[in-house]
């Protein structure tokens, strides 16, 4: 049974878009606590590159220009690499809507490049990271990502006799990151704003810190078998209430829903529970069909157990057991973020 120190020490480890909030946490998180022969960052922003390199300049450290819409740059990038962490995606709902087409050509043309340079270099581990938007999606986003999911899971069926390996970790909203709620807030009632814009008073969303994130896929790195969907259990909370925690003087603007979100978004889909199982502190989900090798989920690859959760099941944020409702709790965690990046 290998542990994280034998998967990272020593071995050559590639992030796509890995000047993101993600990657950035991720590089911090690996450096800190790990020594790896190679950490590269794979990524299309220059400039980004050229900031994260005077922070994170150590020996290890190489920075890749590149786009996961080029094929044979991944291959070249991933050549000797160990371990593969995708983190590259067009993120945003709105953008991606009006940029259907870029969209699919970075989610999915892009995913699959990532497969394809994977395994041509016998990567041993590719972990792909997901959105609760994929589960049940209505956007375009949540599409491609559902898409890319797919990919990565069926990947494991057309490895042939290499090595590689390939899952995915899902998980919701990150506290803070950018582009998200949490930043909108904070410069709104900087500006001394008189209300919070909120979508609706019933909507929920799941929420993670971007270090709950890292630890997640570092475990989900010894855990996995190939062909996972892993899904951290973690605290929901009603978006009217993180308005209030964090600005109790301020009015709430109700704006209504906008084109492609949902009421409660949703991890672990009810059509998938014949597929889930429930471990201590994460689902899993299944793949639907294998093909080289039939493997007992149930028992993962540190011999943690779980269970098959009831038919009709599923994880979402608007009926989740961890709610977040008290505001000192809420502000703690927006306030935990502040020392991950």
């Amino acid at each position: 049974m290998s542990t994280i120190d034998q998967l990272i020490n020593g071995k050559n480890i590639l992030i796509t878009g890995g000047t993101g909030s993600f990657g950035r946490c991720f590089v911090k998180t690996v450096l800190a606590t790990f020594s790896p022969a190679r950490l590269i960052v794979y990524s299309r922003d220059e400039l980004k590159q050229y900031e994260m390199q005077q922070e994170y300049s150590s020996d290890c450290m190489r920075y890749f220009i590149g786009d996961v819409r080029d094929s044979n740059r991944l291959i070249q990038a991933m050549n000797g690499v160990d371990v593969v962490i995708h983190a590259a995606a067009m993120k945003q709902v709105p953008a991606a809507e009006y940029n259907p087409t870029e969209c699919i050509k970075t989610n999915i043309s892009g995913a699959e490049n990532v497969i394809r340079a994977s395994i041509k270099n016998n990567v041993k581990k590719i972990i792909a990271l997901s959105t609760d938007k994929a589960a049940n999606p209505v956007n375009l986003y949540g599409a491609t990502k559902l898409c890319s999911d797919k990919l990565f899971v069926a990947a494991n069926n057309i490895v042939g006799r290499k090595n590689s390996r390939f899952s995915v970790v899902r998980y919701g909203n990150v506290v803070a990151s950018r582009g998200s709620v949490i930043p909108l807030y904070k410069k709104l009632i900087s500006e001394k704003a008189k209300s919070l814009p909120v979508t609706h008073e019933e909507m929920t969303r799941f929420l993670i810190t971007l270090q709950q994130g890292v630890d997640f896929v570092l475990k989900s790195l010894l855990r996995m078998q190939g062909g996972e969907i892993f899904v951290p259990k973690i605290p929901s909370v009603k978006i009217t209430d993180l308005a209030r925690a964090m600005s109790p003087e301020c009015e709430l603007e109700y704006i209504g829903i906008r084109p492609g979100e949902k009421l409660h978004e949703v991890m672990c889909p009810r059509d998938d529970s014949h597929l889930t199982l429930d471990f201590e502190d994460h689902y899993v989900i299944q793949p639907a069909i294998q093909f080289n090798k039939v493997i007992d989920f149930s028992k993962n690859a540190i011999r943690e157990k779980g269970k098959k959760v009831k038919l009709g099941f599923d994880y979402n944020s608007g009926e989740n057991e961890q709610k977040l409702v008290n505001p000192e709790t809420i502000l703690a965690l927006i306030q935990a973020t502040g020392k991950e990046i």
